[in-house]
């Protein structure tokens, strides 16, 4: 009678939502703007809103980087460029190494994602449409000439930055699962992992009460967001 796999735990619930939360906040993202007028938000309300919990969902994966369990702490896979060419090379001669968090290309594409992210919700913030009508919380603090700048860069990070580093996240991962056999996107639906020896750790050490932890973190991340925008002198609509 054949034993099922026995498994170690990898990531977190809060650490799963995020990645799964921030995926479908980026395709609504891109629905509300190209779609306004087929849903009757010519104002981009929906847009804007959403840009806006991008920002906080972001801000709650940095506080969740330092207090969420320990595949998910920045300390525990921020990589050197010395270390991710290592790993490229190992991976293209067939010998790289399991880890049971992200390896060192892992971590560098993980990093590029969130700043990247970062970058182009926070031009949102000083973005105006293409018929002026309405904007970002803090295009009023600006000139129109760095406003249209900024609507530019934040159209142009969208198409020709943001979509090709989605596009190369999804086929590395979906490649890894075909040819190295290595679940990743499975482990970030059920948060485990077969048990192997890995290069990082054996399993991922879990924070106590992480759901209670989570929510204080994404509370504090809404303080900071709106609070900011706030103090800023901004107008959310």
């Amino acid at each position: 009678m054949a034993h099922a796999t026995r498994t170690v735990a990898a990531w977190d619930g809060p650490t799963r939502v995020f990645h799964w939360l921030l995926f479908a906040l980026t395709i609504a993202g891109w629905v509300s703007f190209e779609f306004a007028e087929d849903i009757d938000d010519g104002l981009l309300v929906w847009h804007r809103w959403n840009g806006l919990a991008v920002l906080v969902v972001l801000v709650w994966r940095l506080l969740w980087g330092v207090f969420g369990s320990s595949t998910a702490r920045f300390a525990e896979f921020a990589p050197s460029p010395a270390s991710a060419w290592r790993h490229a090379r190992l991976t293209w001669a067939g010998t790289a190494p399991r880890y049971l968090g992200h390896n060192p290309l892992g971590s560098l594409m993980i990093i590029g994602l969130l700043a990247i992210l970062f970058v182009q919700a926070g031009l949102g913030l000083f973005a105006v449409d293409d018929n002026d009508l309405t904007g970002g919380p803090l295009h009023r603090l600006i000139s129109e000439a760095v406003t249209k700048e900024a609507t530019r860069r934040h159209d142009f990070i969208f198409h020709f930055v943001l979509l090709p580093l989605i596009g190369l996240h999804i086929a590395a991962n979906v490649l890894y699962g075909l040819l190295k056999k290595e679940p990743l996107i499975q482990a970030m639906v059920t948060g485990k992992k077969p048990a192997e020896e890995y290069a990082d750790a054996p399993a991922a050490i879990l924070v106590a009460n992480p759901w209670a932890r989570a929510f204080a973190c994404l509370i504090a991340a809404k303080l900071i967001v709106f609070g900011g925008i706030w103090l800023a002198g901004g107008r959310l609509l």
